[in-house]
């Protein structure tokens, strides 16, 4: 086994304060923390008797969210609960000061830097298994042909049933492996997942149709034994991921919406159009497709459907060139009577983010301005300046994650250097052109051979060399 001889937490620590962020919280937030001592709400709505579920990563300790749903007239009724982190979180407490200064949860692979304290957001606030909790309940019915309809949001008191994990239940109601055991132990949970399914299922076919972009998006996983990477492994979404995925953007639809019919100033999340479309239009045409000069959402997932059917293989070099070139949403403000900006991705144009209000500020505060109607609990200058804290803090966040990453894979693949890969072009800076290796998943620089390349070119390379320390992977084109 390779044993680094540095400290790849250190290295992390370092990263999150050269990106701006504060790894510690302060005296007075400790303080403040101390305490807290919840108490059960009794005038809250009692919805602890539902089987609600959560589906999280395997290792997912802050949980945001659980579901639960029941067929009725009209379709799927589902409900979102959403944890109330706002009830133990005041306003303009230090708290609240340091989540607002962070912005976002951290997971720099080796070390989860929380916005919140793990003794909130990982056991006060987080919707653990059996545990009562109040919760923020977004509720919708998906008709079958995955129209929303009768949205939604209240508050109630709700009780986890069973924490689950994506990779177990999306290998599950993929048929390819036994269900997990609260699952087989439980005909009435089984019927539940499977509902939830069916209803996710109309809810993505409907994005589809209305443009909204498929994607297959492959992460590089690291493999820790014992504190040290001994190997970089892909991880893939699965139809559990979808489930959650698209319960999440119908709950922030609805919220979105409620707080629009509202009439009050609210942070929504968009990705606007590509400015890089041209480039999108010359990839397709290496492929044989056509797309229209002007961005157009449908016609581009017609195009990612087409070359998934057509070379499943390499699917994953198309999404991920189409993905750099779509750029990273931001967070923008939008008062009443403002012309709404949407999510070219999502096919959608009214949409929010509110589902993670222990890892993400923006949701906080948007369930605060849910929880203060027809109160104003922020100005408009306060959440503008909210928006684009969350989007700089977003964008580091994605730094320090691509950095350590960077450093793990380094780790990884020293036994490596001299082999060749298949690679994708994913970036084209002033800094230097950069490149993806599909196994492991891992990005590096491309040394020489870069001349006329752009994002989305496929090449083979050599791995010329790695520095864990600084992060550096270098490839020559082959």
């Amino acid at each position: 086994m390779l044993r680094e001889p540095f400290d790849l937490v250190a290295l992390a620590r370092q990263e999150m304060t050269d990106q701006g962020f504060q790894p510690d919280f302060p005296a007075d937030a400790q303080q403040q923390l101390a305490a807290i001592h919840l108490q059960p709400d009794h005038s809250l709505q009692d919805l602890t008797g539902q089987l609600w579920s959560s589906i999280d990563n395997d290792d997912s300790k802050d949980l945001d969210q659980i579901e639960w749903a029941e067929r009725v007239a009209t379709g799927i009724r589902v409900l979102v609960g959403v944890a109330d982190v706002d009830s133990a979180v005041a306003q303009a407490t230090p708290l609240d000061r340091h989540a607002a200064r962070e912005a976002t949860t951290v997971y720099a692979g080796v070390h989860t830097y929380p916005m919140l304290p793990e003794q909130l957001s990982t056991n006060l606030t987080s919707l653990n298994e059996e545990q009562d909790r109040a919760a923020v309940v977004i509720e919708f019915v998906v008709a079958a042909d995955g129209g929303i309809s009768a949205g939604k949001v209240y508050r109630a008191n709700v009780r986890n049933r069973a924490q689950l994990t994506y990779n177990a239940v999306g290998a599950w109601l993929e048929s390819t492996a036994g269900p997990p055991p609260k699952v087989a132990a439980s005909a009435d949970l089984a019927a539940q997942l499977h509902l939830q399914d069916e209803a996710a299922q109309a809810l993505r076919e409907s994005r589809h149709r209305l443009g909204a972009l498929t994607f297959d998006r492959t992460e590089a996983q690291p493999v820790i034994t014992d504190g040290h990477v001994t190997e970089i492994t892909a991880r893939e979404s699965n139809r559990a991921a979808h489930l959650i995925e698209d319960f999440m953007i119908g709950a922030n639809e609805v919220m979105a919406q409620t707080l629009r019919a509202a009439g009050v100033s609210n942070i929504r999340r968009v990705v606007k159009s590509p400015e890089r479309w041209a480039r999108i239009v010359e990839l397709a045409k290496q492929y044989g497709d056509t797309l229209p000069a002007e961005p157009d959402s449908g016609a581009l997932n017609e195009f990612l459907l087409h070359r998934k059917q057509a070379d499943a293989v390499h699917y994953a070099d198309v999404s991920l060139s189409v993905l750099k070139l779509l750029g990273p949403g931001e967070y923008v403000l939008l008062r009443p009577g403002d012309s709404e900006v949407g999510h070219f991705g999502l096919a959608v144009q009214d949409y929010t983010h509110s589902t993670a209000p222990n890892r993400r500020f923006a949701d906080l505060a948007t369930q605060r301005l849910l929880k203060a109607l027809p109160g104003k609990p922020y100005t408009d200058d306060e959440l503008a300046a909210i928006a684009q804290n969350c989007t700089l803090k977003e964008d580091a966040a994605r730094k320090v994650r691509r950095n350590m990453d960077k450093r793990m894979a380094a780790v990884a693949l020293r036994s490596r250097v001299g082999q060749q890969f298949d690679a994708v072009v994913t970036g084209v800076t002033p800094k230097g052109v950069f490149v993806r290796v599909l196994g492991p998943p891992v990005e590096g620089r491309l040394m020489h051979g870069e001349q006329g390349l752009d994002v989305g070119d496929r090449l083979r390379v050599t791995l010329l060399s790695t520095d864990p320390v600084r992060g550096f992977i270098d490839f020559g084109r082959a």
